[in-house]
């Protein structure tokens, strides 16, 4: 078995990196302190940078040429990345301005993409995760959250996957591909229960259905078989923010991590993106929106 191996890559140092996502053969995150959308070509390590600014929490690919969607300060906006010409699509928490902003999100199956709020006051239960729908429409899907984070699908489309953070907990709903409703709320993986103190963050899911959780203030990534809340893997990395994860790379086979700084300590790889090669396993392909 191969010993995973661990290097940053590019020369970007964000705020609080967030929101990777494989596509077109380049890694796109935000930076969201430092409002900016960067990607980076991991095998040349050129990086282009768009000042978006705002905060932006996640951004994803769609299916028209340099377009992308972001969900950030001001709700969902379409951007495209040529003229700069922003659109924006839904805004649901205009009356939270200063209070809540968009965090996290992703694409299903489908081409939905569903993204959630976080409560920058520490409100518990008063942000909420919401879907776009490839029509336009707008859904409040769960409510009464604090931090909404990490958000991923099973390969056969009938489990969505998604993290509060403040809980600690991996949360599983049955999911409906035709309709997108989610229902049968329940606990898979108890993050506390095994020992972490850290913040689960952003996540992922490997071709053989197991969940990569980036720990915030954790310095870690820890895989989880969400069938049996059971640890299967954990890669420590040189920093204690580590945000968020995607697996990308040709073969989808290197899983890229997101970081931010921590204020008051001094660590020479926070705030870059790191690369973690010789897992042994693979990741599967973004959804890129529909609409």
């Amino acid at each position: 078995m191969t010993t995973p191996s661990t290097k940053t890559i590019g020369s970007q140092i964000s705020q609080w990196g967030e929101g990777p996502i494989w596509w077109g053969g380049h890694l796109l995150y935000v930076d969201i302190e430092g409002k900016k959308l960067i990607r980076l070509d991991p095998e040349s390590g050129e990086e282009t940078v768009w000042e978006i600014g705002e905060r932006i929490g996640t951004v994803v690919p769609t299916d028209i040429d340099n377009e992308v969607i972001y969900a950030g300060d001001t709700g969902y906006v379409r951007l495209n990345l040529k003229s700069g010409k922003k659109t924006p699509l839904a805004d649901p928490e205009a009356e939270l301005r200063g209070k809540n902003r968009f965090n996290d999100g992703k694409c299903d199956p489908a081409g939905r993409f569903w993204a959630g709020t976080i409560s920058m006051v520490k409100e518990a239960g008063s942000a909420n995760l919401y879907c776009l729908d490839t029509d336009g429409s707008l859904k409040l899907q769960v409510s009464e959250v604090t931090n909404s984070n990490g958000i991923c699908w099973s390969a056969d489309a009938k489990t969505m996957f998604y993290i509060d953070t403040p809980t600690q907990q991996i949360r599983a709903y049955d999911y409906a591909l035709k309709s997108g409703e989610i229902s049968n709320a329940r606990v898979v993986v108890d993050t506390a229960a095994h020992g972490y103190a850290s913040s689960p963050d952003g996540m992922t899911i490997d071709a053989e259905g197991m969940l990569w959780v980036a720990f915030c203030h954790g310095g870690c990534v820890i895989r989880f078989n969400p069938a049996k809340d059971k640890e299967l893997q954990r890669v420590d990395l040189p920093c204690i923010e580590t945000t968020a994860c995607a697996f990308g790379g040709e073969h989808l086979d290197r899983l890229f991590v997101t970081t931010g700084v921590k204020t008051g300590l001094d660590e020479p790889d926070a705030g870059k993106v790191l690369v973690v090669d010789g897992l042994g396993v693979k990741g599967v392909p973004a959804f890129a929106f529909k609409g």
